[in-house]
C-alpha cells in the first residue's frame, strides 16, 4: 500500500524513526512536492534527496535538518526560523525566504538562480561555493554574512532587480524631430 503525501508528513511531524525506516524503503526517492508543513518545529532529522518543489513551510521553526540534495524549486520558507541547517547541493530556484532568519546555514554547491531573499538575515551562513547567487533577488534589508562566506563575484550591495528597471528619462528633447 502506497503512503500519501499527508500520511508522510504526519509519520515526520510525529514519528521521526519511523518516517526514516519508511523513506530508507523508497526506491525511486521520495515526492513531497507542492505539501503543506502546518508552522511548528522541524528538528534533528535527516530530510536529504527529497523532492519538496512547491512545499510550503511558512512560519516555521527549522533547526539541525539535513536537506541536503532536495530539491526547493518554488518551495516557500517566508517567515521561518532556519537554523543549523544542511542546504548543500540544493535546486533553490524561486525559493522563497523572505522574511526568514538563516543562521549558520550550509548552501554550498546549491543553485540559487530566483531565490527570493528579500528582508532575510543571513547571519554566519555559507553561500561561499554556492552557485548562481547573482541571480537571486534581495533588498536593502537583507542582512548577508561577512564576505568570505560569500562567492567572490558576488555584491551584496546590488539589490535592483528587473521589476526595478525605470525608463530612463529624455534628457531635453521634446520629443519633436529635427530634420
Amino acid at each position: 500500500m502506497r503512503t500519501s503525501k499527508e500520511e508522510w508528513i504526519e509519520l515526520l511531524l510525529n514519528n521521526k524513526d519511523e518516517f526514516l525506516a519508511k523513506k530508507a524503503e523508497e526506491k525511486d526517492g521520495l515526492d513531497l512536492s507542492e505539501t503543506e508543513f502546518p508552522a511548528g518545529c522541524l528538528c534533528d532529522i535527516d530530510l536529504s534527496d527529497i523532492d519538496f518543489s512547491g512545499a510550503n513551510f511558512t512560519e516555521s521553526s527549522i533547526v539541525n535538518v539535513n536537506f541536503s540534495n532536495c530539491d526547493f524549486t518554488s518551495a516557500d520558507f517566508s517567515r521561518c526560523k532556519i537554523e543549523e541547517c544542511d542546504f548543500s547541493n540544493c535546486i533553490l530556484n524561486g525559493t522563497n525566504f523572505s522574511y526568514a532568519s538563516l543562521n549558520f546555514c550550509n548552501f554550498n554547491e546549491a543553485d540559487m538562480a530566483g531565490c527570493v531573499l528579500n528582508e532575510a538575515e543571513l547571519t554566519d551562513s555559507d553561500f561561499a561555493t554556492s552557485e548562481n547567487l547573482s541571480a537571486c533577488r534581495f533588498d536593502e534589508g537583507t542582512i548577508w554574512p561577512d564576505t568570505e562566506k560569500l562567492p567572490e563575484d558576488f555584491d551584496s550591495t546590488y539589490n535592483y532587480d528587473l521589476s526595478s528597471l525605470q525608463d530612463d528619462e529624455e534628457s531635453g528633447s521634446s520629443g519633436d524631430f529635427e530634420y
